[in-house]
């Protein structure tokens, strides 16, 4: 091997490569985490060690996937390990508040820059009639100190900034609540707010579930590898098997030009895209949680088959429950929740499901999609006072919740997947104007394939959750060596279904 082919395959190990960031889906990270997991054997024992390689690890991670903007997550976690201590030092209720009010505003600072900079700005302009422009300043003064030349009217997004500012917030609020103690050690604390596995697309981790296990004896019994093992499998099929598959093949093709397919194929490229936001989130945090396992670290439980859910209060129960509790404890309670009367309720839940919408995207269709949301709140809320189903334990009535449930999600789901308003004016042109149903067997055989794992999907999402525990609890039984061979039957589907390039996880964006 050369000289410049072996700087080349370093280059390509330790230095961040924009076209090739590091995922869970790249046979790279698996090389990566077999590494760390080796070294991590030989000092899990030494809490400190163990900490503070994790740490490094978890930095380096960051930056594999983001670049330099991995001095934004140093920057986050030194203040508010600042403002952590100062909280439980001060002994003045003012200033506890004080710096509480500091954290949020840092961290909501941050975000706003780099993810709402363009959007204010042109609200802005509209509203004032300017022409003012967003500016990286950042790159800017990077630009007059070094003599760089990065392109300082770009941007860019931080992946994962809307997780790990959530994190560290929720930190603030907590010890100003005294519902944990501030951690004393930098590292450790930037461990916690840096941890590898849930760092970009969360589930978004409480220091008090978090932080007691950074000082906790290392524990990992057979049945948790086995289960470990299993989360991991699980989210890659629902990633690359099932979500990756439909989604090149179909989905993103109907989204791109809505005005090139008929009204049924734009509908089951909706019923798609629900799949398939479900399995790839879903299946990131199933991953996670499965690594995080194998570092002796227990991570939340983000999704419970929301899909089964009866209305929408129970749908955001079970999606993404830990921005849904987050959002709850920390935006939908401080702004009094519902202890000021039925109107103020209703205000504070629309307040909620607006600013949800937001943060996963600046973007007017994200705010659309947020406030869909809370008006269907809001109409359950209303409906189940006088709903002679409400209670009723029958299976029919059962199915039929469950439909209508599933059909609103995916409905505002057209806000949440188009590039843009006029595209969702194109889907809703030919959903209503061109629903030619003569195509309907052209169509299913056209995309045979790509149906069929649809419809397998939604089956494996319903099946019975008795049933899947007891697959689940069958494979963590088998001998390893069984193990292993299921791992290569699921490598082998992996590779016949991949696509030739490898799709980023759609909550990477937010």
């Amino acid at each position: 091997m050369s000289a410049q082919s072996v700087r080349s395959f370093l280059a390509d190990i330790f230095f961040y490569n924009q076209d090739a960031p590091l995922l869970f889906t790249r046979l790279y990270f698996w090389g990566f985490l077999l590494v760390t997991l080796a070294v991590y054997s030989i000092i899990y024992k030494q809490r400190g060690m163990r900490n503070s390689y994790l740490f490094i690890i978890s930095l380096f991670f960051y930056y594999k996937t983001s670049g330099f903007f991995f001095l934004l997550l140093v920057f986050s976690t030194i203040s508010d390990y600042l403002i952590g201590l100062g909280i439980y030092r001060f002994r003045s209720k003012a200033w506890k508040k004080v710096m509480v009010t500091l954290s949020v505003i840092i961290n909501l600072g941050v975000l706003s820059y780099f993810k709402y900079a363009y959007f204010f700005t042109d609200a802005f302009n509209r509203v004032f009639n300017t022409d003012l422009e967003a500016v990286n300043y950042l790159a800017l003064w990077a630009n007059q100190v070094s003599g760089s030349h990065f392109d300082a009217s770009v941007i860019l997004l931080p992946v994962g900034i809307s997780f790990f500012t959530f994190q560290t917030i929720s930190y603030a609020v907590d010890v100003y609540r005294g519902k944990c103690q501030p951690v004393r050690n930098i590292i450790d604390f930037g461990f916690y707010v840096s941890f590898f596995p849930q760092l970009v697309a969360g589930p978004i981790v409480r220091a008090s579930e978090f932080v007691p296990q950074l000082y906790a004896k290392y524990s990992l019994t057979r049945q948790e590898f086995g289960f470990a093992l299993w989360m991991i499998m699980k989210g890659l099929f629902k990633k690359m098997v099932l979500g990756d598959y439909i989604a090149v093949n179909f989905i993103d093709r109907v989204f791109d030009i809505p005005t090139l397919y008929t009204g049924f194929e734009n509908l089951m490229a909706l019923y798609g895209y629900s799949l398939q936001v479900y399995c790839d989130f879903s299946g990131y945090t199933d991953i996670a949680i499965g690594v995080a396992l194998f570092f002796g670290f227990r991570l939340p439980r983000n999704f419970n088959s929301p899909y089964k859910a009866e209305n929408l209060g129970d749908f955001w129960r079970r999606w993404h429950m830990s921005l849904s509790s987050w959002l709850k404890d920390y935006l939908y309670i401080p702004i009094g929740g519902n202890r000021k009367g039925k109107l103020r309720t209703n205000i504070n839940l629309m307040v909620t499901m607006l600013l949800g919408g937001l943060w996963h995207g600046a973007d007017m269709k994200f705010i659309i999609w947020g406030g869909l949301n809370g008006i269907g709140l809001l109409v359950y809320k209303f409906w189940k006072k006088i709903s002679p189903y409400e209670n009723r334990k029958n299976i029919f009535v059962h199915a039929w919740k469950i439909f209508l449930t599933f059909n609103f999600i995916t409905f505002t789901r057209i806000w949440f997947r188009a590039d843009d308003m006029d595209r969702v004016r194109a889907m809703f042109f030919q959903l209503w104007h061109s629903m030619d149903l003569r195509v309907v067997p052209e169509v299913l055989l056209s995309y045979k394939l790509v149906f069929s794992i649809m419809i397998f999907g939604y089956i494996l999402h319903w099946w019975p959750s008795r049933w899947k525990d007891s697959y689940m609890n069958l494979f963590i039984r088998i001998p390893h060596w069984v193990k292993v061979i299921i791992i290569v039957i699921l490598v082998f589907l992996i590779y016949q279904s991949q696509t030739s390039d490898l799709q980023p996880f759609i909550y990477f964006q937010f």
